[in-house]
């Protein structure tokens, strides 16, 4: 019976090699940048979102009200800051509003 190593390594480690390994970054990454938009959104912008995609470092948010697309565009940078500070690496660089 083969013995067992005795490898103490700490289970963030051990998830970032399965995470590396089987190439799940962008996924975390895209369900990560949702959690974000609505954590940092509230409630009342979150009522308007209607779908949120993560491409290629583009963030696109679909939003019904048209007022709230408006307003939500005038902080784009500050927004793009706040999210990638919230997910903890610079993962949106970009901003569409729809």
């Amino acid at each position: 019976m083969a013995s067992r190593g005795n490898d103490n390594t700490s289970m963030k480690d051990a998830l970032s090699a399965f995470i590396q390994k089987n190439k799940l970054e962008k996924g975390i990454d895209k369900v990560d940048a949702r959690a974000a938009w609505a954590k940092l959104m509230g409630n009342g912008v979150n009522n308007y979102t209607t779908e949120i995609e993560l491409k290629f470092n583009t963030l696109y948010v679909s939003l019904s009200s048209s007022v709230l697309r408006e307003e939500l565009s005038l902080g784009k940078t500050k927004i793009i800051r706040m999210l990638n500070e919230e997910i903890g690496k610079e993962v949106v660089k970009k901003l569409v509003l729809r």
